[in-house]
Formats: structure tokens, sequence, C-alpha cells
């Protein structure tokens, strides 16, 4: 009898839908649709020039190709330790409170592999990224899943959370800007969610991916500002979505340097490191960052189509709340013409079959995602607003 060569834990691994979603954006192309995707939040715009430059230049060396270690190079570790501190006013050790990554999301996938046993129990949001649950199923941890309702601003309750869960906790995950939700925090939340895991010691991992992407003159602040936070404390960051570098892959993980150092441990066992010039290349993002003549923040750009677009949607009969931050929409679904309420699958799918708008459906991210889609707001204006009309044809039809 043949053997399955599948692991169970791929079931696991989160949702579907994404893959769901691919395949009808194809039948959909395949009818002759014209396709606006606004499902995947890939940046549609390339890094500067500057970035550009120095990455091209560096892959042109012949002292490149070796391997670059999973420590990362000195320099990008000084680099992003001197953009934390010019940032947040952070101070970071850059040899023992800082490693380098294939992108945050490496780092999320390995996190729990790194810091935990199989039967640890680890606190994540739902809705949340999924890989935030998918890293958890393959070590062999227990989540458990943190409402973040409407009602409370997107924001955890924490003493919600009963004290056998937080005693068996090995850490918290949150994520500030968020995704798929774009609320927003300030230090003082940082600083009771800090004195909540204290009591239990329970360490605080938050994903800042989306820092430099808020609107409205909103800082984002990081976690680790928070006196005594290192004790405590890791921090995500990614230079993906905040500078145009997704495709890269880097960014780095950052804060208390027992967990910084367990994840790059278990790191020099499965990888070895980024690319040289891909570090080159975040080193002159992060300078351009620091200097005197930087470019607007991302923030500025999917401001302008925020307001574009929600302005649009409302024109269509569909009032939107504004998002915070970040380069996505959670808009909670509104009644079909009929009275009646749509699945977001049922939404999503009907949208893009019938218009060719692709959006992804709240419950890839969990059960508290049902009843909303996700919009990524990585077209043009003139795309979002042509979107906009076509999603309020369909909401007459």
């Amino acid at each position: 009898m043949r053997k399955s060569w599948r692991s169970e834990r791929l079931s696991q691994l989160g949702s579907s839908i994404f893959a769901e979603v691919a395949e009808w954006r194809k039948e959909a192309a395949g009818k002759g649709r014209d396709i606006i995707n606004l499902g995947i939040g890939s940046p549609d715009k390339p890094p500067t020039e500057a970035v550009r430059k120095a990455l091209s230049e560096a892959a042109l060396r012949t002292d490149i190709y070796a391997y670059p270690g999973t420590h990362g190079s000195t320099g990008f570790r000084r680099q992003a330790a001197a953009w934390m501190e010019h940032r947040f006013g952070v101070k970071l050790d850059p040899d023992h409170e800082l490693v380098s990554l294939m992108g945050s999301q490496d780092g999320l996938s390995h996190l729990a592999m790194s810091l935990c046993n199989p039967g640890d129990v680890v606190i994540v949001p739902n809705p949340g990224y999924p890989i935030y649950t998918a890293a958890l199923a393959l070590a062999g941890v227990e989540p458990y899943l943190l409402p973040l309702k409407e009602e409370n601003h997107f924001l955890p309750d924490l003493d919600s959370v009963p004290v056998e869960v937080w005693e068996r906790a090995k850490f918290i995950l949150l994520n500030y800007p968020g995704n798929p939700v774009s609320a927003v925090v300030d230090l003082a939340f940082f600083d009771r969610l800090l004195a909540k895991a204290r009591q239990y010691g329970v360490l605080v991992v938050h994903d800042a991916a989306y820092s430099e992407m808020a609107f409205d003159g909103h800082e984002p602040p990081s976690i680790l500002a928070v006196p005594g936070a290192l004790d405590g404390a890791v921090e995500f960051h990614s230079l993906s979505k905040s500078f145009n570098m997704a495709g890269c892959r880097i960014g780095f993980l950052a804060g208390n340097r027992e967990a910084v150092g367990a994840l790059r441990e278990l790191k020099e066992n499965i990888d070895y490191g980024v690319f040289g010039a891909v570090q080159e290349a975040g080193v002159a993002a992060l300078q351009e960052a620091m200097s005197d003549s930087a470019p607007p923040k991302a923030g500025v750009l999917y401001e302008q189509r925020r307001n574009s677009f929600i302005e649009a949607l409302a024109a269509e009969g569909w009032a939107v709340e504004k998002p915070k931050a970040t380069m996505f929409a959670w808009a909670k679904l509104p009644e079909r013409s009929d009275g009646t309420t749509w699945t977001s699958r049922e939404f999503a799918r009907g949208l893009l079959d019938q218009t060719g708008v692709v959006v992804i459906p709240g419950e890839a991210f969990g059960s508290e995602g049902e009843g909303y889609v996700r919009i990524a707001l990585v077209e043009d204006e003139a795309r979002l607003r042509e979107a906009a009309r076509r999603i309020g044809a369909y909401l007459k039809s």
C-alpha cells in the first residue's frame, strides 16, 4: 500500500482561500475579464533609484557571492540599529539585539520553533495574518485566539484572556498598524501590554511591518521605546512594504537578546542568510530614510489612494471606515440589495466573477474576519476609482 507523501501539517497551515482566490482570478481572466487585483499586498512601485543602484552595484562585485551568514552583515545590522534609534529613539546592540531576516515572514514562521516546545501556548490575534497560526502548527504549539472586535476598535481585551492561558503562554503576538485590520495604538497601550505580560513571564512579540505606512499625521511607535521593553519584548521590521522591496526579502528582528539569539541560532541550522547585495540595498534604503533629503514615506502615497478609493466607494453607496494605516482597507460587508447578507467568500467570489475586482474574504484571517473583506490599495488612483465603480454596480445588481 502506497504511503501518503503529504504531511498532515500542511492542512494546518491556514486558510486555503488565497489559493482559491488565485484560481478564481485565472478563471475570470480566462473569460476575458479585465482584472483589478486588490488581493495581495504587494507594492506596485519600485524602490528608489539609490536603492536600485546600491543593489546593482553590489551584485556586480566578485566578492559578494559567498555565503552571507545568518547573523547578517555587520553593515546592515549597524544601519538597522541606527535607523531604530533615529526613528524611534530605541538604542540597540547590533551584535546581540538584532538579527537580519529574509523578510519578516521568515522570522515569523520560525520564531515559535526557536522559543517554544510542543504543547506550549501562544496568544495570537483573530483576525490576524495567516502565518501567525501557521507557524504555530509547524512548531506543534497551541494557539489561543484573541478576538479583535470592531466595537473595541480592533484592540485586544487583555483581561479577557484566562489566567491559565497566561500561565501557559510563551509569547503573545500582536501587530499594529495591523494586517488585515488597520488599527493603530500608542505607547500607553504597549506599556499596558508589557505590564500584563510581565506578570506571567510572557514575551511580547510585535510585528511592526507597517510602521512607515500611517496616515493623518500619525507616527506609529515601537514597543521597544517603552522603558524596560528590552527585558520582555521583540519587534519585527520589514523593508518590503515601507521601502517597496518586497521581492528583495529583507527585514530584521530586534529586542530582547535571548529571544533574538534563539531565532538566530535556529536559522544558523536552516539557511545561510540574506544575499549580500540585498543587504547592501537595505543599508541604502535605511540611510536614505535618515537623510535630510529623505523621500516621502510610503504612507503618503497610500493615504492619497485611501482617500480617493474610500470616497469613490461612498459615492457608490458603500460607507467603509477609512483605515488609519497600512496598504489595506478592512471593509465591513453591506447588506445585499434584497436585505440579506453575504458571507465574505460569497461576496469576493461574486465580485470577481462579475466585475474582475479581486479582494480577499475576511475568513482567510480567522473566524472574527467573517463579514469583512480585505482590499489592498495596490493600484493607482484611477484604477481604484474604476474598482469602486465596478463594486458599486455589483452592489446594485
